[in-house]
């Protein structure tokens, strides 16, 4: 047995549920007793009927003529229900007033299904929500301490056991363990993260015991942002949806006129009598609504929007659900999107009477006390190998880096820089040579005044990518370009690697930007793809912006329209697909809806409907449309 609490918070979650239950169970009675001749409690319960499943429509249908001075279709309804009754009570035809009621009970139980539809919706893009822990174990003076987390500190060390939800992003200060990311990135994969790897609240942590620590506020998490965002996708009508709630303005006043004209007119012009006047006025009333119109639009598109979410893209609002589908250039940045964003050793070539292990260990020996990305690289190729880090290091920017290592000066750095030290042999500068028209980068290696090889580092491209721009021009996308601040010889190698069709390379922030505003003008609609960071002023410009690097990026989803949680480019192509038919879903539903209320008024006026008809023909195709929309909701 339910507890009376419990009963009265599924009322309020299903309020319009409840009051179309208890509509239908009072005209049933209601038809009962006016058939049984009973006429003093049909006139009791009918009444009570049109009151328990008319109420909200006549208050909101109210509050928008008086606050708003707009019509809208909810008093339409009222309306003719109410028309209905009079002219049942006028006539002493009865009947009538059931057809009034079982115009507020379709009308209720219409809305019902719209709003679990999108109930449906909610729960989906918001299940997130349930990712978000209440408390943390707080490490404080040895002890573990439970605290809610919007009172977690920046500083603040948690500790995570095995197999629990990882409560609000932080940096690991101890432990190791492989991290679920799906909530956050859509990829079910675990992924490793050890000492210094951040991790992200809502995300499942593995076998390992980790101690954590608060580096930002509980409500900047990441988890916290994206609901943020899918909350303010909810809000926010798309121009599609905002054309039609003003056509419905509209087309409510003009609905009305007709109406009234049809109740003067035709009694003059066809001989109607005036009782058969004002039933066929309700019932245009009814049929001419457009309910269906209304409904065609917005559960699709956050039907779509939920899509999106599981599959770990992010829409910022319907808007952008739209627009990606007409999309027919794409920019793609180059470093950390078609790349990577990691530099790697890719070759080690070796003078006469060096190897490839000596070459690496004099490097990582040096290169160990710099910070430059190039030598970071080569200490990861070097980790298996025994060395230790040179003194009286010091670095020359833009050429090399020198110090002293087993009592011998080493060199690393461009050829230019160790030519001034040994002379670099003609075999080896051809190999580089080959090497660097591949878009790679050389660093030349030397020990006491002679050359000992060179090592060739490249960023590297994404395993994904070329299958991803395969995927795009499979879909008809026109035009595919690259830009990037690298050098042209570079930003071609990866070009012709991966399959994109034009490179700009050597850019700056704001030449990327006129770029595509030049796209723009030739092809209308352009998507960019870039790290939401130095990209942002392009993806600001473009029709669509979309981030790689949703993991955490602030920048990314402030800026971007759509953000790409998992960093998985052929995600694209999945987002272009949803954009598409979500406009498909939405044509066929808008031509549905207006094909009907056509249909509806023509055999009204050919006088082939009843009142019952007409509404079970209204708003059946209301519901028709709504539960199409939610076909987006599967892949």
């Amino acid at each position: 047995m339910l507890h009376p609490l419990r009963l009265s918070q599924l009322a309020k979650a299903h309020s319009e549920a409840f009051a179309a239950l208890l509509c239908g169970c009072l005209l049933l009675l209601g038809w009962i007793a006016l058939h049984l001749g009973w006429m003093g409690l049909a006139l009791l319960v009918l009444p009570a009927a049109y009151v328990a499943g008319g109420y909200e429509s006549a208050r909101d249908g109210l509050t928008t003529l008086f606050k708003e001075k707009e019509l809208d279709v909810d008093l339409l309804m009222i309306v003719a229900a109410l028309g209905a009754a009079g002219l049942g009570l006028w006539r002493q035809e009865y009947y009538l007033i059931i057809d009034g009621a079982a115009l507020i009970l379709i009308f209720a139980i219409s809305g019902a299904l719209e709003n679990y539809a999108m109930q449906r919706t909610d729960r989906s893009i918001r299940s997130l929500m349930s990712l978000t822990a209440d408390t943390a174990q707080v490490l404080r003076e040895g002890r573990e301490t439970a605290v809610p987390i919007d009172q977690l500190e920046v500083g603040d060390r948690i500790a995570v056991k095995p197999g629990e939800l990882i409560p609000t992003d932080g940096l690991i200060l101890e432990g190791l363990s492989a991290l679920n990311q799906a909530a956050i990135t859509g990829e079910s994969i675990p992924v490793e993260k050890t000492i210094g790897d951040e991790v992200f609240a809502g995300t499942l942590n593995g076998n390992g015991a980790l101690k954590l620590k608060v580096h930002q506020p509980p409500e900047s998490s990441l988890l916290r942002r994206v609901i943020r965002l899918v909350e303010q996708a909810q809000t926010e009508a798309p121009p599609s949806q905002q054309f039609i709630e003003r056509f419905e303005r509209g087309y409510a006043r003009v609905i009305v006129g007709v109406g009234l004209l049809l109740v003067v007119l035709p009694p003059f012009l066809l001989n109607w009598s005036w009782e058969t006047t004002i039933y066929r006025a309700l019932i245009f009333l009814v049929v001419a609504s457009p309910c269906a119109l209304m409904a065609a639009i917005m559960p699709t598109l956050l039907s779509g929007i939920a899509n999106g979410a599981r599959q770990g893209i992010l829409f910022k609002n319907g808007a952008q659900l739209e627009e990606i589908g007409k999309v027919r250039a794409i920019a793609f940045d180059k470093t950390g999107t078609l790349t990577t964003g990691q530099l790697q050793v890719c070759q080690v070539i070796p003078a006469t009477g060096c190897s490839e292990s000596q070459v690496l260990q004099v490097a990582a020996a040096i290169e160990s006390g710099s910070e430059h990305p190039i030598g970071a690289a080569i200490v990861r190729a070097a980790q298996d190998l025994v060395w230790s880090r040179a003194t009286e290091v010091q670095a020359y920017p833009g050429r090399g880096i020198a110090g002293r290592w087993c009592d011998q000066s080493v060199f690393a750095g461009t050829a230019d820089f160790v030519k001034s030290i040994a002379d670099l042999p003609i075999e080896l500068i051809q190999r580089a040579d080959l090497l660097e028209q591949d878009g790679k980068t050389v660093v030349w290696i030397a020990q006491a005044q002679q050359v000992m090889g060179g090592i060739a580092i490249a960023d590297r491209v994404r395993p994904e990518a070329a299958r991803a721009i395969a995927q795009l021009k499979t879909l008809g996308i026109e035009q595919i370009v690259m830009l990037t601040g690298d050098n042209q010889r570079t930003a071609r190698s990866i070009a012709q690697a991966i399959g994109v069709d034009r490179v700009y390379a050597e850019l700056l922030p704001e030449d990327k930007l006129h770029i595509i505003r030049q796209l723009q003008t030739q092809y209308n609609t352009v998507a960019m793809v870039g790290d939401g960071i130095n990209d942002a002023p392009a993806l600001a410009q473009a029709s669509v912006g979309i981030a790689m690097g949703g993991a955490g990026s602030d920048v990314a989803l402030e800026t971007a329209d759509i953000v790409l949680m998992a960093d998985r480019l052929e995600k694209i192509a999945a987002a272009i697909q949803l954009g598409r038919r979500s406009h498909r879903v939405v044509r066929q539903n808008i031509g549905f809806a207006i094909g009907f209320i056509v249909l509806l008024i023509a055999v009204n006026f050919a006088g082939n409907v009843t009142l019952p008809i007409g509404v079970v023909g209204h708003e059946g195709s209301t519901v028709l449309v709504t539960l199409s929309g939610l076909r987006l909701l599967r892949n």
